[in-house]
């Protein structure tokens, strides 16, 4: 595009030359500025950026006293900073130079509506730099630190660096394998306030890196030919904080960057990227019956938790689809026609041992921690193997599958010999289905990287075609959802955050269609290419103890990088009940965040209050997607100790219940004159409307039991439940004319028929009895709390 026609100020330097709306100047004491939209840029004479101006507010962004180089060179572990700068005429290029080291860097500027474009064009001498360091960039800023998408903003102003290719890596290199942690450093925070920073490495010589964040040490890198350092990109753009996004986005769309689109909208801002969806294992005989449970609720999507016979090639399991693809993509069909997607899961590039790729022929792509070599030949029956060295077989911290490869042999090792001559001991030939063997002396022995989960996986070229066959899979079938988790899984290549974002970037380039997806890490390019992050698993405990802080607590990560809020997986079970299932989605409706429910058709089938269940998500999700709850109202919802029903009262409208917690009754066993009466009288007010009473009652002891609670409301409605309690447990009634009982572990062993409901509690102050029987040589003590729905607060579509 034509530079705009303004007159940038040079200071202290004789002009040589005008261009396009750029001064030059002799190598000495000048400096170009540069017009990034509501950002102007200052590069001066040395190299370093003198200036980050808020042209729309008029203030100084750059950090005072803090270096500020506009590229750093990394040789071996030694960074250097520019000392000269010269600036030539168009086409605008800055020709940094590096005294120490005597190597120039040639960066190729352009000014675009609203950012600037940096290019290394030239290194010389070249194969000299190890890595080139944009920044790192101090700035004043830190009240929002997008640690991943690369942004730092106040309530004002936002100044944001972006890289433009997959080669850029956002972060800083202080590792020799390229890993930025697993949730960016693109942006951090400062004692000052906080950089921005990228980096790239030169990637086409061999290295030897301490890998997957030093749990592979000295692992041999092969080269990547013609993946230099030259090519690095970056852009920088200034702007009001509000339009940040939108700026991002239309340099996401002018750099070329991956820019999905959900339905004709951008995915970052599509409310469809963070809508919740269901985790059933469907099959081709099970699918419609899944899918009319997802309709109900009104969920996005419908994912498959464990689809594939193995990872690597992803063959659909004839377990769940006799006919294969076709199979997979009849469901798919059907899913599409109601309006759901369809998605699966996998591990990315994982590869199980029962994968063609391993068995019963490895293939030499396999990733391998490093090698040894046979220092005799050995017969087809050997159990012992002589190595030249031990190193890459006795790293007993990360070695959990002890396998090695020989030609197209695997073999599993028990342990190590102590002393020389160096052994593999006690081992299997071989494993994995493959061929036992003679081998020669001198043979390669390499270890194969292996993983907790029992798996291989692929080197970067494998690893590359990997992410094909999944987006071939994809296409043929028209799955539209996937996970990237175990997206760390790339590391084994060695090759860091780059393998990371290049697994994604060869997976979205393949596919014939938009995939939403999510990750179990997140990197800088990748985030243009991501949908959600929906952290929190629910193995751990019920609905609200699960990672639940964990899950709280990355709301504000999401929301500072420009990340739909989402909350994780929640598992449905034949016991949830609806109170918790209120619990969760009020948390979802506090932060407006989605969130993943796990189940499946024998839960779906098995809990009696499924419909209901399914329903309540239908209504919060409607409410919540609409944006029909208060600031007020989500303000309380994050309050975990806060409980509310939503009662739909026409389409668009609800009535949202607070409940209000009693205090805690407690009863114990007293000893009284023959017919005196032993209940406790207790007095509750409902300050809501006319209800059944809700009760949750907990039997505390070590020992004994309780048989028959017994509550009466107001000398008149007495309710009986027929159930012994054992010492730990809990009881739960909802109002409903069943109670659960829950373990210690809040785990339900038992639902209990209480023939009726239990009273209704009218409004005002309400006097209840409470009696039961004790059991047992040291009687436990029995705990009462009443749930109180308390007044209606209308809920409402903003259109209506």
């Amino acid at each position: 595009m034509q530079r705009k026609n303004v007159l940038h100020l040079v200071i202290g330097s004789p002009v040589i030359g005008v261009a396009c709306g750029i001064m030059f100047m002799t190598a000495a004491y000048g400096q170009v500025i540069y017009d990034a939209g509501g950002l102007r840029i200052t590069v001066d004479d040395a190299g370093q950026i003198g200036s980050f101006h808020d042209a729309v507010h008029g203030r100084e962004r750059l950090a005072p006293e803090q270096p500020a180089p506009l590229i750093a060179v990394q040789i071996g572990d030694t960074v250097e900073a520019p000392t000269s700068a010269i600036f030539q005429q168009e086409p605008s290029v800055i020709q940094l130079h590096y005294k120490e080291s005597g190597i120039d860097v040639d960066v190729a500027v352009q000014e675009k509506d609203g950012h600037v474009v940096f290019e290394v064009i030239q290194v010389k001498p070249e194969d000299t730099v190890d890595a080139l360091i944009w920044g790192p960039y101090p700035l004043v800023i830190n009240q929002t630190v997008g640690e991943v998408v690369g942004v730092v903003r106040d309530d004002e102003y936002a100044i944001g660096i972006q890289a433009l290719n997959v080669k850029t890596l956002g972060g800083y290199p202080d590792n020799d394998e390229g890993l930025n942690g697993f949730r960016g450093q693109t942006a951090a925070a400062t004692s000052w306030g906080s950089v921005l920073q990228a980096y790239c490495m030169d990637r086409s010589r061999p290295r030897n890196v301490a890998a997957w964040n030093g749990t592979f040490p000295n692992m041999p890198v092969p080269p990547i030919e013609g993946e230099t350092v030259l090519g690095t990109k970056i852009a920088l753009f200034g702007c009001v904080a509000a339009e940040a996004l939108d700026t991002i986005g239309r340099i996401a769309q002018e750099e070329g960057l991956p820019y999905p689109m959900i339905d004709g909208v951008w995915s970052k801002k599509s409310p469809e990227a963070g809508r919740s969806y269901m985790i059933a294992d469907f099959s081709e005989d099970t699918i419609d019956e899944i899918l009319e449970s997802v309709r109900r609720a009104n969920l996005a999507g419908l994912y498959h938790g464990d689809p594939f016979k193995s990872w690597g090639h992803y063959e659909p399991h004839p377990r769940h689809f006799p006919n294969g693809v076709q199979g997979l993509k009849a469901c798919v069909d059907k899913a599409r026609a109601l309006g759901v997607r369809l998605g699966v899961h996998t591990l990315s590039n994982f590869i199980q041992p029962t994968d063609p790729y391993v068995s019963p022929t490895p293939d030499p792509r396999l990733a391998k921690t490093g090698a040894s070599v046979l220092t005799e030949a050995i017969a087809a029956n050997a159990s012992e193997i002589p190595v030249a060295s031990l190193e890459y077989f006795d790293n007993d911290d990360a070695n959990w599958m002890r396998t090695v490869v020989i030609g197209q042999e695997l073999i599993r090792y028990r342990a190590v010999s102590e002393s020389e001559p160096w052994m593999l001991l006690d081992c299997q030939r071989g494993a994995f289905r493959t061929k036992a063997a003679a081998h020669e002396a001198g043979a390669e022995v390499g270890k194969l990287l292996d993983h907790p989960y029992r798996v291989f996986f692929p080197n970067l070229n494998l690893q590359r075609e990997i992410a094909r066959n999944l987006a071939q899979l994809f296409n043929e079938t028209g799955l539209d959802q996937m996970d990237f988790d175990g997206h760390e899984g790339a590391l084994a290549s060695g090759q860091g955050s780059y393998a990371i974002d290049l697994f994604a970037k060869d997976f979205y380039d393949n596919l014939d269609h938009h995939v939403v997806n999510g990750t179990s890490i997140m990197s800088h390019y990748y985030w243009h290419i991501n949908t959600y992050c929906n952290w929190g698993e629910p193995w751990y405990g019920g609905f609200r103890e699960s990672m639940q802080q964990y899950r709280i607590d990355n709301q504000d990560y999401l929301s500072r990088n420009f990340l739909p809020n989402m909350l994780g997986w929640y598992l449905m079970t034949e016991t949830t009940h609806l109170s918790d299932m209120e619990w969760m989605l009020a948390r979802a409706a506090g932060y407006n965040a989605g969130f993943a429910l796990a189940t499946s058709l024998q839960a779906l089938q098995k809990n009696p209050h499924a419909p209901i269940l399914l329903d309540a998500v239908r209504e919060w999700e409607a409410a919540r997607m609409g944006g029909a709850f208060s600031d007020e109202q989500r303000e309380r919802m994050k309050i975990a100790e806060n409980e509310f029903h939503l009662e739909k009262v026409e389409e668009g409208l609800w009535n949202l219940y607070p409940f209000h917690t009693s205090k805690d009754f407690i009863h114990q066993q007293t000893i009284l004159q023959p017919g005196e009466p032993t209940a406790a009288v207790w007095e509750v007010e409902n300050s809501g409307e006319a209800q059944r009473m809700q009760v949750r009652l907990t039997v505390d002891g070590e020992d004994g039991a309780i048989v028959n609670p017994t509550f009466e409301v107001d000398h008149f409605a007495t309710w009986t439940i027929p159930v012994t309690l054992e010492a730990g447990q809990t009881l739960l009634c909802e109002g409903l004319a069943t109670a659960r009982v829950f373990d210690e572990k809040g785990n339900q062993v038992d639902m209990v028929e209480t023939h009726e409901a239990p009273p209704q509690l009218v409004p005002g102050k309400r006097t209840i009895a409470f009696d039961c029987e004790f059991e047992g040589d040291a009687p436990p003590q029995v705990v009462v709390n009443f749930r109180i729905m308390g007044m209606p607060e209308t809920v409402q579509l903003h259109e209506r």
